[in-house]
């Protein structure tokens, strides 16, 4: 009933990304479809073929489109690919990932009206900072447990081991890196851009040791205080956070069904379906 096939799109610099296309068999190119944009671009982690429930729901239930992309950061096509989106290149993967959006937009595969994105810990990062540069093309963004005060991760928690992929911001040379894409500090006022945020749905638990909530609730203070009040911002700006859990590793079936619940009637209704 549906068919995968991978497309190589040229990213901001010129690097051909690959990326997965999931949709129904014999559907057409069509604007007005809803397509579900995921990346990761973080610690030589590779987004291999998998099944998932939840995708079915929005390929199924949405009539939609889910895209992969396979963006720099993640071990694909190993150690130097890992290397092309860490620290002082970490802007790659942002590039990588809205020239992806780009794509799917240009060759009628969807719309910005119809487009969403979401990513969860570097990937909730990866859409948070994609949010703040290029919300033009995005109708709603979906950031989960991210690593989004990104000048002070190392200082929660683990976060002290992810200086591998984001560098240290105690350093001179590190924090000018950082300070140009670490979501919380780069949240506009739709005021000045003339322009609001997408949907966005931030979720984060109250015992997530991995990447401490504190990251979710100051991104979405940043956004509530600085956009919430522009005449320019339409469309919500929320936070889910669940109680008694953490990452996501090991949560009970009861709690993963409802925050999905959550998160994907959040979608149906941001993309007017």
């Amino acid at each position: 009933d549906y068919v995968t096939r991978q497309v190589f799109y040229p990213s901001k610099d010129g690097t051909k990304i690959p990326m997965f296309i999931i949709r129904k068999a014999g559907m057409e190119q069509e604007e007005n479809k809803p397509c579900m944009l995921y990346g990761y671009g973080g610690f030589m982690i590779s987004l291999l073929p998998a099944f998932s429930a939840s995708w079915v729901v929005f390929l199924k239930e949405f009539g939609g489109t889910v895209a992969i992309a396979n963006i720099r950061g993640g071990d694909e096509y190993g150690e130097e690919w890992h290397n092309q989106g860490i620290i002082a290149k970490k802007q790659n993967c942002f590039d990588d990932f809205q020239y992806a959006a780009q794509y799917l937009i240009e060759d009628r595969i969807t719309s910005p009206e119809k487009l969403a994105i979401m990513g969860g810990s570097n990937g909730g990062l990866l859409v948070a900072a994609c949010a703040n540069q290029a919300p033009h093309l995005f109708r709603c963004v979906v950031a989960r447990v991210g690593v989004l005060d990104v000048l002070k991760f190392h200082k929660y928690g683990v976060g002290a081991a992810w200086k591998s992929d984001y560098g240290d911001p105690d350093k001179a040379e590190d924090y000018q890196h950082i300070k140009r894409y670490s979501p919380v500090h780069n949240v506009f006022d739709p005021d000045d851009k003339k322009i609001g945020y997408p949907a966005v749905l931030i979720t984060t638990a109250d015992h997530d040791d991995r990447v401490s909530p504190l990251h979710s609730f100051k991104y979405a203070a940043e956004l509530q205080h600085k956009a919430g009040k522009s005449p320019y911002q339409k469309q919500p700006l929320c936070i889910r956070i669940e109680t008694k859990a953490g990452h996501g590793a090991g949560k009970p079936t009861s709690k993963v069904i409802e925050e999905n619940a959550d998160i994907y009637a959040f979608l149906y209704k941001t993309l007017d379906q």
